[in-house]
């Protein structure tokens, strides 16, 4: 008998979108990839939960965890677990990050790792944890240091970190959000960029600390809002290289603070703004066209860990910024260049996990979530997949298993 085991991880907020509309576009396309790829274990991954102002948002993410543990969509998930970092009141501690975890019924026996007592418990009925989780045994949160990116006044930056245990298969499934780069014009300067090197640290000591002395290793996927941007200055020079550039200062400090790229000839057309907070470039097919797949090569954060995390080949376009306007769901905002925030990240024993499943069947999806409406500036992304619970042992059952972003 198979069984089926899905992780499923997905990019929510709910910005200036009307929220009532954001929330029932995004629930109706997760619902479609549940019903399209019917896991059995899935976990969703929120971060920024309940959009940038927080505390008015709270009652839409009260809806938003009722609809999705009582909806009809999901009547056949019989257990879950919900942890919401809603203490927002603590510049201490607070992340903004919501994690959510949903078994079928049909999965007779599924453990989850208490850190505290250091030993797994056999998961039963539906939870919801939220306000102050430090206390909460059954995951770890941290916030990042303020001196990580000190520039940030109050950042909600962190992660979250939960341990699985399905037919004798053991995993971490960890909920992350990096720092976001704070200005096209310092992004541009360097090659890599500054905010490059702060993502990389963050990252280096979150992998550090999951494969830490204090638990026993196991395999693990790290998704969420890792907000990995393309390589700025090599991008511009790419879709600007015979373009000639203006430099705009301000009159009282001298501080560059726009830069404008024309065509030399063409009656000198402008084929890019380049402002704190605008990335206005004259065609936006560049990003959408196959995907955005030319531009892939101007990925390179991800390439610092090439021994430690792994990733699937993306087919989808870049997952940030979109346009918040519900109308214009196909579109990116002329704030930042479009790059592959959202991610699903994993490591090389998982890895061999996801990949040992491959067979002349396609069983593994490596795809975004509602390519042509409005799901707030972020498309979710999500993976699905098979793996062999019990790696190595002959005669394992083959396990059904999906992620989403």
């Amino acid at each position: 008998m198979s069984y089926s085991f899905s992780l499923r991880v997905s990019f929510v907020s709910f910005p200036c979108c009307a929220p009532e509309n954001l929330q029932k576009n995004w629930l109706r396309e997760f619902y479609q990839v549940v019903h399209t790829h019917k896991p059995h274990f899935m976990a969703l991954h929120c971060q920024e939960f309940g959009g940038k102002n927080y505390e008015a948002s709270m009652s839409h993410v009260d809806k938003f965890v009722k609809e999705l543990l009582s909806s009809d969509a999901m009547k056949e998930y019989n257990r879950a677990r919900v942890y919401l970092d809603e203490n927002y009141k603590s510049q201490e501690h607070f992340t903004a990050l919501g994690s959510f975890y949903f078994l079928h019924e049909s999965l007779k026996n599924i453990y989850q790792f208490d850190f505290k007592a250091k030993k797994y418990k056999k998961v039963t009925g539906k939870e919801i944890y939220s306000d102050t989780l430090e206390s909460t045994p059954m995951l770890e949160k941290e916030k990042f240091p303020q001196d990580y990116f000190p520039e940030c006044k109050w950042s909600r930056k962190g992660f979250i970190r939960t341990r699985w245990c399905i037919a004798d298969c053991a995993f971490d499934l960890v909920n992350i959000h990096l720092f976001h780069d704070a200005s096209n014009l310092v992004a541009w300067e360097t090659s890599p960029s500054v905010y490059s090197g702060i993502r990389h640290k963050a990252l280096g000591y979150v992998l550090d600390r999951i494969i830490d002395q204090r638990f026993e290793k196991v395999s693990y996927f790290v998704f969420g809002d890792f907000n990995f941007r393309l390589d700025s200055k090599s991008v511009v020079e790419t879709l600007c290289t015979k373009a000639t550039m203006q430099t705009v200062r301000a009159a009282d400090t001298n501080e560059v603070v726009k830069l404008i790229f024309r065509e030399s000839d063409n009656d000198r057309k402008v084929m890019l703004q380049l402002e704190k907070k605008l990335f206005d470039y004259v065609d936006q097919e560049v990003f959408r066209d196959n995907n955005g797949t030319a531009l892939l090569e101007f990925d390179k954060e991800l390439s610092v860990f090439k021994d430690r995390l792994y990733e699937l080949d993306i087919s989808f376009p870049p997952s940030y910024p979109y346009s918040e306007d519900a109308r214009q769901g196909e579109q990116y905002m002329n704030t930042r260049c479009p790059a592959w925030c959202d991610r699903i990240l994993m490591s090389p024993s998982a890895k061999e996990l996801v990949l040992r499943s491959e067979s002349e069947e396609k069983v593994v999806t490596y795809d975004h979530i509602g390519p042509n409406v409005c799901m707030g500036d972020h498309k979710p992304v999500f993976l699905a997949f098979r793996i062999m619970p019990g790696a190595g042992k002959p005669h394992a059952h083959v396990h059904k298993c999906c992620v989403v972003q």
